[in-house]
């Protein structure tokens, strides 16, 4: 079975979603379970995760609908303010929701490199092995040692990095952020998405071969039990189509036996978040 497990939906708002900036206009537009069941179909794709794309609770109910209404959407990881005072009371609401997987928070767009470590955000990570739920980790290069140091302290949560954390493909830069991600794959319990790496790379020039040390990087250091494909359908769509990114991993793990290829092509996303 071949899950993406990373894909988000929307109905698009400019202020909601003044992410998507001008280079980006491409996706400036819904994207819904309809759109993407024919990309599926095309592409032989069985499930997905749905991931949030903005930081409330209204959108965590969002995709819960939409998971609800379709099938192909096996998993859900949605939004919940995890420095929250009732942060425990929040958690609650979602009892029975099988659907909801997880969270995860746009740690990516904080300007405290160390947003991570605080107290209040570290006190509600803590409630999520309680209540069986992953945590998705976004973020940037430079926020990699406060991730190390994250992880560390939550041995028995699991943690999964987005978009291989984001590297500067397209400026070239490697050796920083590989020596922390090797670092932080030492920690077993944390798990990385081959997601949203083409967006990394100048958009219209970017080839396999730029990105393939990339990576090589991750496959070498969480190996094939601990790396989850995922698309990032539709912000891939700004650098390429669904078929492109596909391509791209199912071709860079090739070599690998059937069993290896079956682990990261689905198998992991559904060990991962209990599809």
């Amino acid at each position: 079975m071949i899950i993406d497990s990373h894909q988000h939906f929307w109905k698009y708002e400019p202020v909601k979603h003044a992410w998507i900036d001008d280079a980006m206009t491409a996706i400036r537009k819904d994207f819904m379970p309809s759109d993407l069941k024919q990309v599926y179909k095309e592409n032989g794709i069985d499930g997905c995760v749905a991931v949030e794309a903005d930081q409330t609770p209204a959108e965590t109910n969002f995709l819960l609908s939409l998971a609800a209404e379709n099938d192909f959407i096996k998993g859900v990881v949605g939004w919940v303010d995890l420095r929250a005072n009732d942060i425990e009371a929040k958690l609650e609401v979602y009892t029975g929701k099988e659907k909801l997987k997880g969270f995860r928070h746009v740690v990516q767009g904080e300007p405290d490199h160390n947003f991570l470590l605080r107290s209040n955000f570290l006190r509600g990570i803590s409630l999520l092995e309680k209540y069986h739920y992953t945590y998705d980790i976004l973020i940037f290069p430079h926020q990699l040692g406060a991730t190390l140091e994250f992880v560390k302290k939550f041995p028995n949560q699991r943690f999964v990095i987005d978009h291989i954390a984001k590297p500067y493909i397209k400026d070239g830069f490697f050796d920083g952020w590989a020596t922390l991600m090797q670092e932080i794959a030492k920690q077993e319990h944390v798990y990385c998405k081959l997601s949203g790496i083409i967006t990394e790379a100048d958009y219209k020039s970017w080839t396999a071969e730029q990105i393939q040390p990339y990576m090589g990087l991750v496959l070498d250091v969480f190996g094939t039990d601990r790396l989850l494909y995922g698309s990032d359908w539709p912000v891939c769509l700004v650098a390429g189509n669904y078929s492109k990114v596909k391509e791209l991993t199912t071709n860079f793990i090739s070599k690998l036996s059937t069993h290896e290829q079956n682990n990261i092509m689905g198998n992991n996303a559904i060990k991962f978040y209990n599809l």
